[in-house]
């Protein structure tokens, strides 16, 4: 009898969909059926891969008022946010319009001696693992260049966000993509592991814990399978002392705030200045202080529930460990009566922190930020590189120089200025440390779901 997956509601705690996990077997025999459709689909002619793509994710997008509440119930997002297909859309858009000039051959010589050129080719079956947070666009960084790339696609997604892949191969499918080179698989851990072990995929594309991380690592041990990993983050703020203060507070706190703190690439520290810490504070409270927390289908919600109860009781753990230890809770708990100590969180700002907390140092994905006093560039630098991980680091000054020069010292995988909490197709989204290894979306993404091959050919 097979396991079922199920995806319980943060809303009420209900089960909002279930799907029986598939038997290897069966699994199996749908990823071998991809990969007989892959071929013949390489071959056809990029622009045709690429029309199909664009059709797919309209699709999906004439789908979007159903998207979004389904999003709330299965893992608490407000619906006044509208769902992410703004995002999909312009993450698939800009690898489609990019794909022929980032594929295209690399010609060394093409001479009446010789012709030697570099090309690139699809991996063959490329496995996407997506996570629950941002399901829909975390997934299409890699299934819309995988499929223009040429490459058939197997999506599994978090039993969190259980019908997300079922939606996304229905939208590809109603567009025109062959039936079966697009798959859904509904698996658990087991079954994906042996998968993976099994060489059942040529790469592997995964977005999790650094846990997750290193089970698939461990899986794909000794197989060669290609893997491109984005795990964990504890990305930093800081803001210098010729930051514009209100934008910073604006940016960073929705950063650290907004899908209830459930960002890959989320503000979860931040380092003000001396001389403007006092109202880089003030500013954050009052604007954490009109939060609205309560259940994510009413249009006045601002902050929904945690998609898991365990996730909020990691973080509640975190606070209460750095009250403990002498940290400062600024947002009163008689503004969001709605936390019921359940997946219901509300939203808190911690100062007089220090790293040796747990709140400042492991990721805590929840409406929670820490504020930290500098005195300067070099304590901010040493604070923001004092991580196991390395996302995005964001830097507020008017001084693009100095950003840079900065951005040169920080152990990251994007440096932001004057910004938060972006991911920007035509820049390689990457990390370093803990944090994972490989990049999605621009040219390079499409070097990464492909493997050059060599032409060396002399004319007689």
């Amino acid at each position: 009898m097979s396991t079922m997956i199920r995806c319980i509601s943060p809303i009420d705690g209900s089960v909002f969909a279930e799907r029986p996990a598939m038997p290897a077997e069966a699994a199996r025999a749908a990823v071998d059926g991809a990969r007989r459709l892959q071929k013949e689909w390489a071959a056809r002619p990029l622009a045709e891969r690429v029309a199909l793509v664009r059709a797919g994710v309209e699709r999906l997008g004439a789908m979007n008022d159903e998207v979004v509440p389904e999003l709330a119930r299965m893992m608490g997002r407000p619906v006044r946010y509208g769902g992410e297909f703004r995002g999909v859309n312009e993450r698939a858009s800009y690898m489609a319009d990019i794909a022929g000039t980032a594929l295209a051959p690399i010609v060394v010589e093409d001479s009446d001696r010789f012709e030697r050129r570099i090309l690139r080719e699809p991996h063959g079956v490329v496995f996407v693992v997506a996570p629950w947070n941002y399901p829909y666009m975390t997934a299409i960084n890699t299934v819309a260049p995988a499929l223009i790339a040429g490459n058939a696609v197997a999506l599994k997604h978090a039993s969190q966000t259980l019908l997300v892949g079922e939606r996304m191969v229905r939208a590809f499918e109603e567009a025109g993509l062959p039936k079966g080179l697009f798959v859904n698989l509904f698996l658990d851990h087991a079954t994906t592991e042996a998968l993976i072990a099994g060489r059942a995929f040529d790469f592997v594309n995964f977005t999790g814990s650094v846990g997750g991380g290193r089970a698939i690592e461990r899986a794909a041990a000794g197989t060669f399978t290609g893997l491109g990993l984005e795990l964990g983050g504890k990305d930093p703020g800081y803001v210098m002392d010729d930051a514009d203060v209100a934008a910073a507070a604006d940016t960073l706190i929705d950063g650290a705030m907004f899908n209830s703190g459930q960002c890959c690439c989320g503000i979860e520290r931040i380092y003000v200045v001396d001389r403007l810490y006092d109202d880089f504070v003030a500013k954050s409270v009052a604007i954490v202080e009109g939060y609205r927390l309560g259940n994510p289908l009413d249009p006045e919600t601002t902050l929904g529930p945690m998609a898991n109860r365990r996730f909020a009781d990691e973080a509640r753990a975190q606070v209460s460990e750095a009250v403990a230890a002498g940290a400062k809770p600024l947002i009163g708990r008689q503004l969001f009566p709605a936390d019921d100590g359940g997946t219901y969180l509300m939203p808190q700002i911690l100062v007089d922190v220090t790293h040796d907390m747990a709140v400042m140092r492991d990721e805590t994905f929840a409406p929670v930020v820490g504020i930290m006093k500098v005195s300067g560039d070099d304590e901010a630098v040493a604070l923001m590189n004092d991580s196991q991980f390395g996302l995005t680091a964001s830097l507020w000054t008017r001084d693009p120089g100095r950003a840079a020069a900065l951005g040169a010292r920080i152990e990251t995988g994007t440096v932001f200025m004057n910004r938060a909490d972006y991911l920007d197709p035509g820049l390689c989204w990457t990390g370093c440390k803990d944090t994972g290894r490989g990049g999605a979306l621009s040219p390079i993404g499409f070097q990464n779901l492909t493997r050059p091959k060599s032409y060396h050919l002399k004319k007689a």
